[in-house]
């Protein structure tokens, strides 16, 4: 089967470098064509100095070279945070099938007019929300459209991190929805999969004791439903860092708890789940899952993507459900008020 000949848009995005890596670790699926430097083109911050080493021996290409080349198929969008969907927009122009980072501008209409344009050319977009090749976030997932747990009422998680150090809090504070702009959005993607529209979200921006409050580095978002309130947090001063990323969630059958979130050491993801009554395939009482280690957190998704080029499957992930999430995510992160 051909191999799927794609560029790589960016390299100041957060996740640009892993991006980079993951297609660079399948050159039987993908064919890196080259890569954008947008280091001078960027009209948003990006957060610290960029390691080229990941592009080595790569083709270097301007943005017009890449929307230009008829033997592109597909493209993944790295930019800086705000420059995403303008230039996502220019691909959709162009009938790129596309991979775009997180999260989708602070312009809802400008994010609705890239989803829609894609739709109508039924372009395969995929948003790179990290947990969706997560499989303990796709067992969560399973679990509460199954009611495994029974009617779930609660649930808590956290994208709380202690990398970056200064210069990252004041990458967050060029943001007005801060961190829960930035990093809740995985969370969100998360919870509207796996709970839908919510009844209400309420946002609370805070900063971290010693920062200014235009530095909204701890934050919390509740998302309400009919019987079940989300709880999400996101701090960039927690000392346990990302190994003390958690989730609990807790139905009336039951409830399934995991910490870490992820891990890429070798060893498995470890969830617990405990259950009142026999469900699926479990019988009452406490359980241990290990999901198998992940060796790369950006994979499974990406393999989804040239599987959604080829058309061997549809996107599991809707159009409609990529703008639910950024509805939520900025209602979250206070742009706009919940509706």
């Amino acid at each position: 089967m051909d191999r799927i000949r794609i560029a790589q848009i960016g390299i100041c995005h957060e996740h640009a470098s892993g991006k980079i890596n993951t297609l660079r670790r399948l050159p039987e699926v993908f064919e890196v064509v080259g890569v954008v430097d947008d280091r001078t083109a960027s009209r948003t911050p990006r957060r610290g100095d960029i390691d080229l080493s990941p592009y080595q021996g790569l083709r270097w290409m301007s943005q017009e070279e890449v929307l230009n080349d008829p033997g592109i198929e597909a493209v993944t969008v790295e930019v800086p945070n705000n420059d995403l969907v303008p230039v996502a927009l220019r691909c959709m122009e162009r009938n790129l099938a596309m991979h775009m980072d997180k999260p989708a501008g602070e312009d809802l209409a400008q994010y609705k007019k890239l989803l829609d344009g894609c739709k109508e050319r039924n372009l395969p977009f995929q948003m790179g929300f990290m947990f969706r090749g997560n499989p303990a976030f796709q067992f969560c997932i399973a679990a509460i459209r199954n009611k495994l747990i029974g009617e779930v009422f609660e649930l808590e998680a956290d994208m709380n991190h202690c990398y970056g150090g200064e210069p990252y809090q004041e990458y967050i504070g060029k943001f007005a929805g801060g961190i829960m702009y930035n990093l809740g959005c995985h969370l969100i993607d998360f919870v509207a999969a796996a709970l839908g529209r919510p009844e209400n979200v309420t946002p609370f921006l805070k900063s971290a004791p010693g920062y200014p409050t235009s530095i909204r580095n701890n934050c919390m978002a509740v998302l309400e439903y009919p019987h079940a309130i989300a709880t999400l947090r996101s701090c960039s001063k927690d000392i346990a860092n990302t190994d003390g990323r958690r989730m609990k969630i807790v139905g009336t059958n039951g409830s399934i708890a995991f910490n870490p979130l992820e891990r890429f050491d070798g060893k498995p993801v470890e969830l617990s789940l405990n259950l009142a009554a026999a469900a699926g395939e479990f019988p009452a009482g406490k359980h241990t899952l290990r999901f198998p280690p992940q060796a790369d957190r950006y994979e499974v998704q990406l393999l989804e993507l040239a599987r959604i080029i080829r058309g061997e499957i549809e996107n599991p992930y809707s159009y409609e459900h990529d703008y639910l999430v950024h509805e939520v995510t900025l209602a979250a992160a206070g742009y706009n008020r919940w509706r």
